[in-house]
């Protein structure tokens, strides 16, 4: 095995790696959070409603949900990394997950809420845009 290779690593070592892998308070989620919060947007952290998900952020008057999805994990199209073994269930994995996805907006939308959603990439590279669509689906709603 050559020096630029990566070591493969055991099933206890993966899923310890995988166990640490954060669900909530990303790093993308809490800049938006706190861009959000700068622009004079008050919201509630996966408010304890009768809701069928858990959204990143919630503004309960405006009835406005934000997911902020991260490109592995939500199969971004122009992100995404693929990784190199068990190709099949990563495939699996992120299918699910986006069809979850999908499932989730449908659902929202017809309790009357406005699911927005983020790509990572987003929010790193045009915060500021990503700021706006939220002011302004709140203003609209109000």
């Amino acid at each position: 095995m050559g020096a630029s290779r990566q070591r493969l690593r055991t099933t206890p070592e993966r899923s310890r790696i995988m166990a640490a892998v954060r669900r909530t308070g990303t790093g993308p989620e809490m800049a938006l959070r706190r861009a959000l919060f700068r622009a004079g947007l008050r919201f509630r952290l996966r408010a304890r409603m009768k809701l069928p998900a858990a959204p990143d952020v919630v503004f309960p008057g405006s009835r406005v949900a934000v997911f902020v999805d991260g490109c592995f994990w939500h199969g971004c199209p122009l992100h995404a990394s693929w990784p190199k073994t068990h190709k099949a269930f990563w495939a699996r994995k992120i299918r699910r997950n986006r069809e979850r996805d999908r499932a989730t907006d449908a659902a929202l939308a017809a309790l009357g809420w406005l699911p927005m959603r983020f790509w990572e990439h987003e929010i790193k590279t045009d915060i500021a845009r990503c700021v706006e669509r939220v002011a302004e689906a709140v203003r609209l709603r109000r």
